[in-house]
């Protein structure tokens, strides 16, 4: 019974984006998404252009790896959002953040900003 609801958990599906049938809300949603999904993305290219010209340090490949993927999960959720996606997405969070304090406290270990 609980493997049952565990996995009817992981499959469901939140929420679908319908141009037809969606609110102004759900435009909005939509809308936003996609801006963060570009957003993201611009920040990976940013990350990996700065490490394509000085090559200072190798954990910009991944930062930028991060940063790219997040942007692509906010790309999926423009168009539908499931469990799987949200639990995809607060382990990219995860990494980020990681990476992030990685960065801070081996190359800017006098900044307060965590």
């Amino acid at each position: 019974m609980t493997s049952q609801w565990l996995l009817d958990l992981i499959q469901r599906r939140w929420w679908i984006y319908s141009p037809q049938k969606a609110t102004w809300i759900e435009h909005a949603t939509h809308g936003f998404n996609l801006f963060e999904g570009t957003a993201w993305t611009v920040f990976a290219a940013l990350v990996f252009a700065r490490f394509a010209r000085y090559r200072r340090s190798w954990i910009e490949v991944p930062y930028a790896l991060a940063f790219f993927t997040f942007g692509l999960t906010d790309f999926r959720e423009s168009y539908a959002l499931d469990t799987w996606l949200l639990v995809v997405k607060l382990m990219n969070l995860v990494v980020l953040f990681a990476l992030r304090r990685y960065v801070i406290r081996n190359f800017h270990p006098e900044s307060r900003v965590y």
